[in-house]
C-alpha cells in the first residue's frame, strides 16, 4: 500500500513538472498554454487527492478544488474564442499590448 501511494506521488509530481515544462517552452499559441495549465492543475488533483486519502480525511476540499479547476478551464475557454474572434488567430506574437 505504501509502494502505491509512493508511486502515485511520484506520478502527480511528473505531471505537475511536465507540465510546467510545456508551460514554459510550448509558449507560440494560447492554447497550448491554457492545455498545460490544465495539466497542472489535474496533477495537484491527484496529488492532493492521494495525499488527502492517505490521511482518511474528507474528500469535500478535493471536490471544491476540482470546481475551482473546471472554472477555471471554462474562463480560459471564454477568453481563448473572445480573443480569436477579435484577433483573427491565437499566436501571442500578434498580440499587442497598446490594443488591450
Amino acid at each position: 500500500m505504501m509502494i502505491l501511494n509512493n508511486s502515485m506521488t511520484l506520478v502527480s509530481f511528473f505531471m505537475v513538472f511536465s507540465g510546467l515544462w510545456s508551460f514554459v517552452s510550448y509558449r507560440k499559441h494560447l492554447l497550448n498554454t491554457l492545455l498545460s495549465l490544465e495539466f497542472i492543475m489535474l496533477g495537484i488533483f491527484f496529488f492532493m487527492n492521494n495525499c488527502i486519502s492517505g490521511i482518511g480525511s474528507e474528500v469535500y476540499f478535493v471536490l471544491f478544488f476540482l470546481t475551482l479547476a473546471a472554472c477555471e478551464g471554462a474562463l480560459g475557454l471564454s477568453l481563448l474564442v473572445s480573443i480569436v474572434r477579435s484577433h483573427g488567430n491565437d499566436y501571442f506574437n500578434s498580440f499587442s499590448t497598446l490594443g488591450c
